[in-house]
């Protein structure tokens, strides 16, 4: 029978708010915990211990819990598939999602370690700003940035991304090979906030948007995160053809036209397809037209 040590969290006391208004925490004191998820985490860590399937009343007596409790945080853990049950001897085990939860993570590691070479030539090729963008859940997440080498620039800190999917070339790149009900779920979390007076604000153009990113096989942000930048991306995909990713340039309005755009559209194109070919993407490498 699998035992596990019963984890103890100091609290900050009730009240308790740090100058900004949240939760403080004070000298020597672990920030405040919430109490089921602990008992979930103590759940999934005795399972990742056990040499094999676990009764309830084992797994219970373990985490310190009544039956009852152990129960129903299973049930939760088995329908999101980070637990699972064996329906004869109803004994329970780690379920896929803790796979599908690490092969995730590691696949953002090598992303960005396989990325970066790719990242730089762009970055050396454009002069400008470029990015390396991940979706993770429903939220936009920068995993790398290189700044311009020229002197008039796009700002270093562009801003807040994670509900921005819709307003940014790295975005929709990812949205634009995405199944419609996901697309329906990364805006049903984060909405279509507007950020300039140029930002996608209905769904009937955002799918008409996305439409044009595939067919174009780039995105396009004009000016529709920040005001007076303009930023191209492309969709880094896997051996499966998923994607996994997307690169980005993104330059100041007063250059974003003309032979420097080309180039900057094609260059993009020709640096995701390379990151795709590392991940076993079929695809051959987006040829630069001669400008």
């Amino acid at each position: 029978m699998a035992t596990g040590a019963k984890k103890t969290v100091e609290t900050v006391p009730a009240g308790t708010v740090g100058i900004d208004g949240s939760d403080a925490v004070l000298p020597g004191k672990m920030p405040r915990t919430i109490q089921s998820v602990e008992r979930a985490l103590d759940i999934l860590e005795i399972l990742a211990d056990a040499d094999g399937e676990l009764a309830l009343n084992e797994l219970a007596a373990g985490a310190g819990l009544n039956a009852s409790t152990c129960h129903h945080l299973l049930a939760t853990l088995v329908k999101r598939g980070y637990a699972g049950q064996t329906p004869r001897t109803r004994s329970y085990f780690l379920g896929p999602g803790i796979t599908d939860l690490s092969d995730s993570r590691l696949k953002q590691f090598n992303l960005s370690e396989i990325a970066m070479p790719e990242l730089r030539r762009l970055n050396d090729t454009t002069l400008e700003s470029v990015h390396l963008a991940v979706l993770q859940g429903t939220s936009l997440v920068t995993f790398a940035k290189l700044d311009s080498k020229l002197p008039i620039r796009v700002g270093s800190d562009d801003g807040m991304k994670a509900d921005a999917a819709h307003a940014t070339a790295t975005g929709k790149a990812i949205l634009a090979w995405l199944p419609e009900p996901e697309i329906a779920r990364v805006i049903a979390h984060g909405g279509l906030k507007r950020f300039t007076d140029k930002t996608i604000s209905t769904i009937s153009e955002l799918m008409e948007d996305l439409r044009l990113v595939r067919r174009n096989g780039y995105s396009l942000d004009n000016e529709e995160f920040q005001a007076g930048v303009v930023c191209v991306g492309a969709a880094i995909r896997d051996h499966a053809g998923a994607v996994i990713g997307s690169v980005s340039g993104s330059m100041p309005r007063m250059r974003a036209d003309g032979e420097h755009l080309v180039k900057v559209k094609s260059s993009v194109q020709s640096c995701a397809a390379r990151i795709s070919s590392r991940f076993g993407n079929p695809t051959p490498e987006f040829i630069q037209p001669e400008i």
